[in-house]
């Protein structure tokens, strides 16, 4: 019984669900994974060859089976006017932004891009851009993807005509 003394025992129980926070957390966290090994492997000069299993239903017999489909990523990051690579971090299909009015980041080479994402990432894992990501994931796709109408449209009515 000695050894079991020397263990820290507490009452706790496992959750039953993640929060939103979590999940959310966890989705921007594998995706700047996955660009950090596309990053590494555009650095080294190989091709980098993700893969995910999708379960295809066979029109012939109805059974279902497992294959695995290689996965297209785009990088995060490109080359602007100045020559320098700008960074994004993407949360879906938007664009979050890192502080207020800032959404890239710059970047001399590709060794700064990895760094830079490796930093995002361990932000990411401590929850420092948690509040952003919940207003980005909150607003309503309408509200981010037109801009803000300022004017009514008119309808033209036209006379109803019975025949």
């Amino acid at each position: 019984m000695t050894g079991l003394k020397a263990l820290k025992l507490v009452q706790a129980k496992k959750p039953q669900k993640n929060s939103q926070q979590f999940s959310r957390r966890q989705k921007l966290s594998s995706k700047l994974a996955e660009q950090i090994q596309l990053a590494k492997s555009e650095q080294s000069g190989t091709a980098l060859e993700l893969k995910k299993t999708r379960t295809i239903k066979d029109s012939a017999t109805g059974e279902s089976q497992l294959i695995e489909v290689p996965i297209k990523l785009k990088p995060w990051w490109w080359k602007n006017d100045a020559g320098k690579l700008c960074i994004t971090v993407r949360y879906g299909a938007r664009v979050l932004e890192i502080i207020e009015g800032k959404n890239a980041i710059e970047a001399e080479n590709i060794a700064e891009v990895i760094s830079s994402l490796q930093v995002i990432l361990s932000a990411v894992d401590t929850g420092e851009l948690d509040s952003r990501i919940e207003s980005l994931s909150e607003k309503p796709r309408s509200e981010i993807s037109k801009p803000p109408d300022t004017e009514k449209k008119k309808t033209l009515k036209l006379p109803f005509r019975s025949s």
